[in-house]
């Protein structure tokens, strides 16, 4: 599984919101509504990113939990600085960037480490429009592909239009629509909920 237990999701049964938590804290809510209504589709998403989780429901609860603890990495140390976060990766660049990367003080990894700073300080707003924008995309097309308004409502994401969305997704599910508004308030300029 991809998804850490340690991220917030949220879970729905059809159109409605029966969970949002830590994913091992909303198991048992989860499970729960599987065994009282076995036919349930439950589907849940990062709270954050919209991906789908898949979680295998299968046996108890305790059973659900043990399949989600984190299991020890088998790969082997590898070189760096593991307890800053360093991850060492390929950079393929032309000779003459790596001639004056070589120049810079500190060095070719000093310098690339604050070019990407500031690039990611100068492009901040964009990104997380950019952010919020799919992530309401993604939950949108999963839990309203086929709601009317759809269309309409992802053209008005996607062209900073929060009033002809709120419009456009009125007639969803009441805990689709809310979520949806939630998730893309950060696309609009509105913070989160």
């Amino acid at each position: 599984m991809d998804q850490t237990t340690a991220s917030p999701v949220v879970v729905f049964a059809g159109g409605e919101l029966i969970a949002r938590g830590m994913l091992t804290d909303i198991v048992r809510a989860a499970k729960a509504r599987l065994d009282t209504e076995p036919n349930a589709s439950l589907q849940i998403f990062d709270a954050e990113d919209s991906r789908p989780v898949e979680v295998d429901f299968r046996g108890t609860a305790e059973d659900v939990l043990a399949r989600l603890a984190p299991s020890a990495p088998a790969t082997p140390r590898s070189p760096g600085r593991p307890k800053l976060g360093v991850v060492a990766r390929e950079v393929t660049l032309l000779p003459r960037h790596w001639e004056w990367l070589a120049a810079q003080p500190g060095g070719a990894s000093a310098t690339l480490r604050k070019l990407v700073e500031n690039a990611r300080r100068d492009t901040s707003g964009d990104s997380a429009r950019r952010v919020a924008q799919e992530s309401a995309y993604r939950f949108a097309a999963a839990m309203a592909g086929n709601e009317t308004g759809f269309e309409e409502a992802i053209r008005a994401l996607y062209a900073g239009d929060a009033e002809r969305f709120e419009q456009t997704i009125a007639t969803w599910p009441a805990d689709v629509r809310d979520h949806a508004r939630e998730l893309a308030a950060s696309a609009f300029g509105s913070g989160g909920a």
